[in-house]
């Protein structure tokens, strides 16, 4: 069955030296309104204990405008500055539900330049785009079509770090679920592979970053003799973001391949739960981890399988199932990172990866078939340990129990 579903469809485009003054400019402005409000809000609160809402910082945009000091926000369009409010509020509802930290202040060096303009702020025709304030359509190099019949509702600029330009444009757009399969996979994510299916395959990690890691450190020792507020050390200092921008872009794409791949082989793939955040904290590990980025590909594994018709389903972030024999279900003693194979008492030998994948599918399967519990072993709880975690309270600090 087709879905209809918000699907955001990102070129690059070229501005013209008045387009990209105007786009700087206005970058700089939702970056000062968001702060003035986000500061605003953070002292009505730690001074009078007071909830500023969207519609009161709208008003102090208004104010704002009408002073001297901020009077050139009324050079750029005023659409981009209410939509920056509109991300602020839903920063605040986000800590408020407890799914996200507080709103932090955005950083000009730091933070991603990037505009959101409604409708009412371009126009679209022909395949020719012109945001507000611009008498001249962007240059945008058009790699793919839109979806026939849509018009963008949305429009967001951005500029890189390496001072690439995009523009993302949010269309409505049917969507064809795949042909039904009775294909399952099971997935375990690693460093020394990427990916270990069920099927015993496994999927090599390219380490995007140890490739470019030489070209990254010549770069950045380049940036660190320059002086700080020289022409050069901004010179140097995008060589660097180009390189980043480089590893981002082999890494992304690698990634898109790899999913849809597994999205178009299998009708149900079931994956672990992993608390990249927590697993990050290990200084040895942590570069590593960045680099086979698991968060990204288990976030385009979810749109792709809600997309095209597949089942996803993500197993207890708490099951063994490294350590747990999937012959006899006896479940070992927990196992060092450089032992990639062990037995089992009953006889197995087994690769350490291919067995957690088989056991990760195994579980997943379950639920899916009766809603069983993935955690097994449960008559073997040691005395007064809740059936929830087994895990020591420094492991388990941080995380969430729902």
């Amino acid at each position: 069955m087709d879905a209809g579903v918000k699907r955001a469809f990102r070129f690059r485009f070229y501005p013209t030296p008045v387009q990209a003054d105007l786009l700087n400019r206005t970058f700089g402005s939702v970056r000062l309104v968001y702060n003035m409000a986000l500061q605003a809000r953070t002292e009505a609160w730690r001074d009078r204990q007071e909830r500023v809402n969207y519609t009161a910082t709208s008003a102090m945009l208004t104010a704002w405008k009408k002073t001297g000091e901020l009077a050139f926000l009324n050079e750029v369009s005023c659409v981009p500055l209410q939509q920056c409010l509109r991300h602020l509020q839903n920063g605040f509802t986000a800590f408020w539900e407890k799914r996200a930290r507080y709103p932090q202040f955005k950083s000009k060096r730091k933070s991603r330049a990037s505009a959101e303009f409604t409708a009412s702020a371009f126009t679209y025709k022909n395949g020719r785009l012109t945001l507000a304030k611009m008498t001249e359509p962007l240059d945008i190099t058009w790699s793919r079509p839109l979806p026939e019949g849509t018009a963008p509702s949305t429009v967001t600029v951005t500029r890189d770090r390496a001072g690439r330009w995009h523009v993302s444009l949010l269309c409505e757009d049917r969507v064809e679920a795949l042909p039904p399969t009775g294909a399952t996979v099971g997935a375990d994510a690693g460093l020394h592979h990427l990916i270990v299916l069920s099927t015993g395959e496994k999927i090599d990690n390219p380490r995007h970053e140890r490739a470019d890691r030489q070209r990254l450190a010549r770069a950045q020792r380049a940036l660190a003799r320059k002086e700080k507020g020289s022409r050069n050390r901004d010179k140097a200092w995008l060589k660097v973001a180009r390189v980043h921008a480089r590893i981002a872009d082999r890494r992304r794409d690698y990634l898109h391949q790899l999913t849809t791949r597994l999205v178009c082989e299998n009708q149900t793939i079931v994956i672990e739960d992993l608390a990249v955040a927590n697993l990050l904290k290990n200084h040895i590990l942590a570069r590593a981890i960045s680099d086979a980025s698991w968060r990204m590909f288990r976030e385009f594994l979810t749109y792709k399988c809600f997309w095209y018709g597949r089942d996803l389903i993500v197993n207890d972030r708490w099951f063994p199932s490294t350590r747990l024999c999937s012959r006899c279900g006896r479940l070992g003693e927990k196992l060092p990172l450089n032992v990639r194979e062990w037995t089992c008492l009953c006889g197995a030998v087994h690769d350490r990866d291919v067995n957690a994948a088989g056991n990760t599918l195994a579980a997943g399967l379950a639920v899916k078939a009766c809603g069983a519990d993935v955690r097994p072993q449960r008559g073997n709880l040691r005395p007064g340990q809740s059936a929830v975690k087994q895990e020591t309270r420094r492991v388990t600090a941080g995380i969430p129990v729902r």
